[in-house]
């Protein structure tokens, strides 16, 4: 099977759709509690800066991201990114390819650093992934990120250069 990222198109919204809320509704990666519709995920979706999806020679799409700034004028240089990949595709390197994808799309939309605010210290496989090409993890932020079930963990900021 060949999976390639793309810019994503409205015809994806619906995908987009469905596997955000599924990590939103997991409760233990994104910070965000509020699931989207089709109308929302249409504007948030098309507020970023740039998205990208993770698609099969079928159609099928099996993950995304979003990348955005972290912060405006003299921080306006980091962005951040955010990556979400159905449940029935994890362990196929999605994860890898989005993130490869994104640190390409940051550099060619001018930003010199990608900065993550708070990687759940439990995501291990984030975490391995970020720290194997190369982000360097800036600290520990004792329980940032209230989980689902109401229990706190600690966050972990990472960054790259671009």
């Amino acid at each position: 099977m060949v999976v390639t990222i793309r810019k994503y198109k409205q015809d994806d919204i619906k995908d987009m759709v469905r596997i955000w809320n599924e990590i939103v509704e997991e409760g233990i990666a994104f910070p965000q509690e509020e699931i989207l519709d089709e109308n929302s995920g249409k504007e948030f979706f098309d507020s970023q800066t740039y998205c990208g999806v993770a698609e099969d020679t079928e159609g099928k799409i099996y993950g995304l991201y979003i990348l955005h700034p972290n912060n405006v004028g003299r921080c306006g240089h980091i962005c951040n990114a955010s990556y979400a990949v159905s449940s029935d595709s994890r362990g196929m390197h999605i994860g890898e390819k989005l993130v490869k994808d994104c640190l390409i799309q940051g550099k060619e939309k001018g930003f010199k650093i990608l900065q993550f605010n708070a990687v759940v210290a439990t995501n291990v496989h984030a975490r391995h992934l970020y720290e194997r090409l190369g982000f360097r993890q800036l600290g520990i932020i004792p329980n940032g990120f209230r989980m689902k079930d109401g229990h706190y963990e600690d966050i972990c900021p990472y960054y790259y250069e671009l």
